[in-house]
């Protein structure tokens, strides 16, 4: 990790390197752990940067949380995570999208979003107890609640699931909210501005064809959403 101009961190700020201080609109920038922790919790998709003989890879895949710690897994055969739990550098980013922004101009058009950036290298978890947590982590970050219901993982299912550790130590936040930004000269222009605000909602439930007899949706299925 880059070691150059670093800030001091706090118990509750992340240090400031080369690499997670942005420049471009640092007014919109957050090193806050609360922040970040936040973007963190309610995404679900997390995007993996990463170099694998001598080319560059992004790839999409879930994560989950444990206080200072992000875990992702998946089989031992993966590319990604066979590459990843070798040592190499690696950047991590999670978007949420909020709005779209409609400007006057063309040129002013935005979004409304928040935005984390991870850097750092990954180590596999050999712990079982440790690995049984994060995979309990992924669960409940895509559904909360349904890690207390269903069946465990098996050993045989422990041994085949490749578990890799983040610590989340160089990170930022990325933030835009409000209306659009015009120039003052196009003000007066008969153009409708504003935001048109985007949430992910869930749609009602469809059960499993092969569902047992009597056995209905649960509250936490049924009343879902995100954070």
């Amino acid at each position: 990790m880059s070691q150059l101009n670093v800030q001091p961190q706090s118990e509750t700020q992340f240090s400031q390197t080369d690499r997670t201080t942005v420049t471009r609109l640092p007014k919109r920038a957050k090193y806050d752990q609360e922040t970040v922790y936040a973007i963190l919790d309610e995404g679900l998709v997390c995007h993996i940067g990463f170099v694998v003989e001598g080319f560059p890879s992004v790839i999409p895949t879930a994560y989950g949380r444990i206080d200072d710690m992000l875990y992702i897994h998946g089989s031992p055969a993966s590319r990604m995570l066979r590459t990843l739990q070798g040592g190499v550098d690696i950047c991590v980013t999670v978007t949420l999208i909020d709005g779209l922004v409609l400007a006057r101009s063309a040129f002013h058009h935005s979004m409304n979003y928040r935005s984390v950036v991870i850097y750092g290298r990954a180590s596999a978890v050999s712990d079982p107890q440790q690995k049984s947590e994060a995979l309990r982590a992924f669960t409940e970050q895509v559904v909360p609640g349904r890690w207390a219901e269903v069946r465990l993982p098996s050993r045989a299912e422990l041994a085949g699931t490749l578990v890799l550790a983040l610590p989340l130590v160089e990170a930022s936040a990325k933030v835009r909210t409000g209306p659009p930004v015009d120039d003052e000269a196009d003000l007066g222009l008969s153009v409708w501005a504003g935001v048109i605000p985007l949430q992910t909602v869930a749609a009602p439930p469809l059960d499993d064809p092969l569902l047992g007899s009597g056995i209905t949706a649960p509250e936490y299925v049924r009343r879902y959403s995100r954070p």
